[in-house]
């Protein structure tokens, strides 16, 4: 009951932290073990479906934990006439960096696939080719449309989920800082699965390019242009990681958010 003058308790349920992080943890749990029993099978692709497996776990276990949680209620509660929308809620310089990396994966895929030929084995979309000196060099692996489909089907598939999530988070009943909390978390793992599957085809870009002499100009080019996309994904991976698995992150933000609303009384 609230006294006169009071305000209403927007504590979250003393459940409500531990079935969050479980999920995440075993999420990220199932993603690991994954990407550890992958790499060994179907002749040399398990590391690629490794980074698509280890990205979509960490999503599915974000979304699961959203999923268990109720949202945060104060016991007085006011609607303002402004329709809430997922822009008011994701962090924007964030935001617009993860949508950079995933237009220049898809760039990066679509430029491999134009220029990837079929292996030593006749089979398409695998390898780089290039003729030098009247001799013809393949080199493997290589992001064409047999590596990039499933990468861009992983895309998809979060972008797909994680959109419907933070349409979820910004329309359902709850408090502000809930709603930002819970879409950080949201943008980090999509932001996973983007970073590491970038650095995944920068990566094996990189790779192919640097075992040939006889790619000329346009091999230089493409290597100085994947190599700051792979260590900017680098980077941007083990910080969308922490923001999953750090909870005590967001608790202090709040603890921080309320004695700020505490001082302007």
């Amino acid at each position: 009951m609230l006294e006169a003058g009071s305000r209403p308790s927007t504590s979250a349920p003393a459940s409500r932290a531990p079935v969050d992080r479980y999920a995440r943890w075993a999420g990220l749990a199932v993603g690991v073990s994954a990407a550890f029993w992958l790499p060994p099978l179907n002749n040399g692709e398990g590391p690629l479906y490794a980074i698509l497996a280890f990205g979509l776990c960490a999503v599915a276990g974000v979304l699961l934990g959203d999923a268990l949680t109720a949202p945060r209620r104060g016991t007085v509660r006011t609607a303002g006439l402004t329709p809430r929308r997922v822009r008011h809620y994701v962090p924007p310089r964030m935001t617009l960096l993860l949508l950079g990396l995933a237009a220049a994966l898809i760039v990066l895929l679509t430029a491999a696939a134009a220029v990837a030929s079929p292996d030593d084995l006749g089979r398409a979309g695998r390898a780089l080719t290039v003729a030098c000196g009247g001799v013809t060099h393949s080199y493997t692996p290589w992001p064409g449309l047999y590596y990039g489909l499933p990468v861009l089907a992983s895309l998809a598939l979060s972008t797909a989920a994680c959109g419907w999530s933070l349409r979820r988070i910004a329309t359902r009943p709850g408090d502000e800082q809930s709603r930002r909390d819970r879409t950080l978390a949201i943008v980090a793992a999509w932001g996973l699965v983007v970073s590491s599957s970038l650095f995944g085809v920068a990566s094996t870009v990189s790779g192919a390019l640097m075992s040939t002499t006889c790619d000329g100009v346009a091999g230089v080019v493409g290597n100085w242009t994947v190599w700051p996309l792979g260590l900017l994904a680098l980077i941007t991976a083990p910080w969308c990681l922490f923001t999953i698995v750090s909870p005590r992150a967001t608790a202090w933000k709040d603890r921080r958010a309320g004695t700020g609303r505490d001082s302007h009384r």
